[in-house]
Parts: C-alpha cells; sequence; structure tokens
C-alpha cells in the first residue's frame, strides 16, 4: 500500500475511511507486468477526477506510482488505484481539492473463474457513469443476496430492467448477438466490457427487460479481475455455464494484446 509512491501512514487514511470521497480503477497485472486496457483504465482516472474533484491527473505520474508498487511482484495481482484528497473535510467538501493517489494489491483470484447465482434487486448506484468510492448501497445489496443463498446482486430498475452488478456488467447471448444492457445512463461502463464489444462484432447495446431472461441462452459477468464469468441463474431463471459463447468470449479477451505498466 503506497500513497503517492511511498509507503502510506495510517493518518493519511484518515479521509478515505471516515469521508470515503473520491474515485478508483481495479485492474489485473498479469506476471511481466502486464495489464490489458491499460490506456482506458489512465483515462478513466483523469476524467473521473475531473468529475469528482475538478482538478486535473497526470496520467504518467500514475503509471509510474503503479510502476513502483510492482517492483517486487511476481504473480498475478489486482492493483487498485485509489483517487483522494486527505485533507478534504467532512463540511468542506467544495474547498479546492489536491488528489493523491493510492496503489494498493491484492492476490488475483485463478482463471477461469466458477459460475455463479444471482439475485436481482432494485437499486442504482450514485453518478453511475463513476467509478467512485461509494459502495455501501452496492455491498449491502450483495450481501442481502449471499445471505439469501445467491452468489451476489443483480440491480434492476423499476420497470424492471437488467443494469449491473455491484463490481461488474452482465452480458447476454440471445442465440445470434451478445446483448449488454442498455441502462439508460444508470450503468458504469466498466473495461472488460468495453474491450470484449470491440473484440466481438456480434454484439448490441439494448434494453434488457425481466420478460426477455427465458429467451437467452447465456449469461455472464465481466470485470477486469474476473474477465467473463458464467452467471447459471437469475432468480428463478436458469443459465448454462458452458454455453459455447463463453469459451469464445474468453479466448477473444485473452487474445486482446496486453500493455506494460
Amino acid at each position: 500500500m503506497e500513497l503517492d509512491g511511498v509507503p502510506v501512514q495510517p493518518a493519511a487514511l484518515q479521509a478515505l475511511g471516515l469521508v470515503n470521497y473520491g474515485h478508483f480503477t481495479s485492474m489485473r497485472v498479469e506476471p511481466g507486468r502486464r495489464v490489458r486496457g491499460l490506456t482506458p483504465h489512465l483515462d478513466r482516472l483523469v476524467r473521473d477526477c475531473r468529475t469528482v474533484f475538478s482538478a486535473d491527473l497526470d496520467r504518467e505520474r500514475v503509471r509510474d506510482f503503479v510502476r513502483h508498487a510492482l517492483r517486487e511482484a511476481s504473480g498475478p495481482l489486482v492493483v487498485r488505484v485509489s483517487v483522494f484528497d486527505p485533507a478534504l473535510d467532512l463540511g468542506r467538501p467544495g474547498a479546492e481539492a489536491h488528489p493523491h493517489v493510492l496503489v494498493t494489491t491484492r492476490p488475483a483470484v485463478a482463471l477461469p473463474p466458477s459460475p455463479m447465482r444471482v439475485r436481482t434487486a432494485r437499486y442504482q448506484r450514485d453518478l453511475p457513469q463513476v467509478k467512485h468510492l461509494g459502495l455501501f448501497g452496492a455491498l449491502h445489496e450483495r450481501r442481502r443476496a449471499q445471505l439469501a443463498g445467491f452468489d451476489d446482486a443483480l440491480f434492476v430498475t423499476d420497470a424492471p430492467s437488467v443494469t449491473e452488478g455491484p463490481t461488474w456488467n452482465i452480458g447476454f447471448f440471445d442465440g445470434e448477438r451478445v446483448i449488454w444492457p442498455d441502462g439508460g445512463g444508470t450503468i458504469l461502463p466498466g473495461i472488460t466490457m468495453r474491450l470484449l464489444q470491440q473484440a466481438h462484432d456480434a454484439t448490441i447495446t439494448a434494453p434488457v427487460g425481466s420478460r426477455d431472461l427465458p429467451a437467452m441462452r447465456a449469461a455472464f459477468a465481466t470485470n477486469t479481475a474476473i474477465g467473463v464469468r458464467p452467471i447459471t441463474a437469475i432468480d428463478g431463471h436458469s443459465f448454462p455455464a458452458d454455453h459455447p459463447i463463453i469459451g469464445l468470449l474468453r479466448d477473444r479477451y485473452e487474445a486482446i494484446p496486453q500493455d506494460q505498466v
């Protein structure tokens, strides 16, 4: 755990823990310090920093911080880059911000990931276009789903239309095309989703309602840590874990060139 390239002191994390205002991106780093979608990850940090703090973020400086944190890394890791202001005051969040960069690492899960079963929940994250630190509501729905015997939650609108998971995007296969739900601006545009949209031609973005689920041949979740993960159940609707589209999308994703940090 390093803040601006040096070991972090506990006092510097007070604003992160008590105020929890900021944004982040997470990326899977393979051996050789290689990342799929490194440029989109850096673009996200720069864009979100302007939205959250009205401040510019130096992408090359961020990249240097990540390199420094990975200097002794060996196996696959998930690197999280969090941007926050340690001096932010709870009563004056409108003060001029001076964002800092926290880099943390954790072991990456083994690939391919196991299938999962999800339960729908009517929920929408605050400022969904930003990957921000405010995860309480999303994690609360994940907890409720797990207490009910599922692996995770799947968010839906009042319509109800499918949107996203707490930390992942969802896609479907209708037998001809991969369909990414169009949440009308309520979905975080995930990096893995974007990369797969570019790598797989037979792809569309369209509304997916609960009534459409029986017609879908397969469902899957995507994010940088898991790649493509089969979803075998949404509430009472079942889907195969081994549909050929899952393997095809994994192959397309793994064929995407990696960039060195």
